[in-house]
């Protein structure tokens, strides 16, 4: 966020140079808009977690795995579910396994599989990174439930457009 706030809108500023000097505005407003937002959202949930020495992506992987029945998947299917690179996920999992949040345990019928296992301690800072995001509801203020909702609803209109998923 900016140390202070602009006396004006900067992207309906944007948006009327944009429709002088380009054209119809509307799309780039929108994206622009959706881009600030992600940095407000992500400064939020940043400073958020910092005290729990945790990051957005080992912060979902450990809600990930906190939701596994077992506590525990294997690497390949926390990749698919956080849509990220095996590299990513190998990353994310040696660092949670470095401050004892996780650990690697052998897949009990499938030799060549690695699960990652939440641990105790991973468990309790999950729960306590958990009430520092909701406590600033992830940085998204100013909508009420239902705008809330709405919203989610027209992201997954894009995402599945963009081929996030099927349904």
């Amino acid at each position: 966020m900016s140390p202070r706030p602009l006396p004006f809108d900067p992207i309906v500023r944007a948006a009327e140079l944009w429709a002088e000097r380009i054209g119809e505005p509307t799309t780039m407003a929108a994206v622009t808009s959706i881009m600030r937002v992600q940095q407000v959202l992500q400064s939020a949930v940043d400073t958020a977690l910092r005290p729990h020495g945790l990051t957005f992506a080992r912060y979902e992987a450990l809600v990930l795995l906190t939701f596994a029945k077992r506590g525990s998947l294997p690497m390949r299917v926390m990749g698919d579910r956080l849509q990220l690179h095996p590299t990513s996920v190998t990353n994310i999992v040696d660092r949670l396994e470095g401050d004892g949040l996780v650990k690697r345990t052998p897949h009990p019928t499938d030799r060549r599989t690695t699960l990652a296992e939440i641990t105790e301690l991973g468990r309790e800072r999950m729960t306590a990174a958990t009430a520092a995001v909701t406590a600033v509801d992830f940085g998204l203020r100013g909508l009420t439930d239902r705008q809330t909702a709405q919203l989610t609803e027209l992201l997954a209109k894009v995402r599945k457009a963009a081929g996030d998923f099927t349904d």
